[in-house]
């Protein structure tokens, strides 16, 4: 990123419909990702038994963290069962018995914290990011280009989006990433998002961005780190 001035912003209208929403966003830059070790992979795997224990399959749809979600997703117009936030639907393939793949350091490091806390986190390389970003709802014009795939596709106005400029980076708020972030083996910079609504407290938003800080030191290294948490009476933050 060669602009010093990139801002970070979530819209007034965000917080008009939902006022006590939260977004910790957390960076690191000079990160060294790649392949998980064992240990972080066996971290992955306990926190898959850990919610396991934690959660009755037959009653996912009925648990608070992710009601709040669901009824916020259809205040913007998503069907909540056609699109699931990102963290429920990770956790539903766990209760099916299934293992959330390794993808790499990073990405499971996000993926750790998020079942853990059963909040979204999300995370973005940002060493590719040359515009302003910010979370908004859609005019309908914007580009998406989803992870793997090569065709364009713009969301529905009125959805919230998470965009660089008019690319959009995360579609319906957090459930789909873009081929333009993901984190790579080679990404060097990045930034993750983790989302509150209540009944998460704000606190616990603060505690995961915390989490996630200790977890990229300790098997990705990294330098200049540091976290805020943007609400309604702090919307907007400098990325570097």
């Amino acid at each position: 990123m060669s602009d010093p001035s990139i801002r970070y912003r979530i819209r007034p209208q965000v917080f008009e419909l939902f006022p006590e929403y939260v977004r910790g966003v957390v960076l690191a830059f000079d990160v060294r990702n790649g392949q998980s070790p064992p240990e972080l992979v066996s971290r992955l795997r306990d926190t898959e038994a850990n919610l396991l224990g934690q959660i009755d399959s037959n009653a996912i749809s009925d648990h608070p963290r992710f009601v709040s979600w669901r009824e916020a997703y259809r205040a913007i117009g998503a069907k909540p069962s056609k699109f699931r936030p990102s963290m429920e639907a990770m956790a539903r393939r766990v209760l099916k018995g299934q293992e959330i793949p390794s993808i790499n350091a990073l990405v499971d490091i996000g993926n750790i914290v998020s079942l853990s806390h059963l909040v979204p986190a999300g995370g973005h390389a940002v060493d590719v990011v040359t515009q302003d970003i910010e979370l908004r709802p859609a005019v309908g014009d914007e580009q998406f280009v989803p992870f793997g795939e090569d065709s364009v596709e713009h969301p529905s106005p009125g959805e919230v989006i998470f965009v660089e400029g008019s690319t959009v980076l995360t579609r319906r708020w957090t459930w789909r990433q873009a081929q333009h972030t993901i984190i790579k083996p080679d990404s060097t910079a990045v930034e993750f998002n983790v989302d509150g609504l209540p009944p998460v407290p704000q606190s616990e938003i603060a505690a995961a961005c915390e989490e996630l800080i200790d977890l990229i030191q300790q098997f990705c290294g990294g330098t200049n780190f540091r976290y805020e948490i943007l609400s309604s009476g702090n919307p907007e933050m400098i990325i570097r």
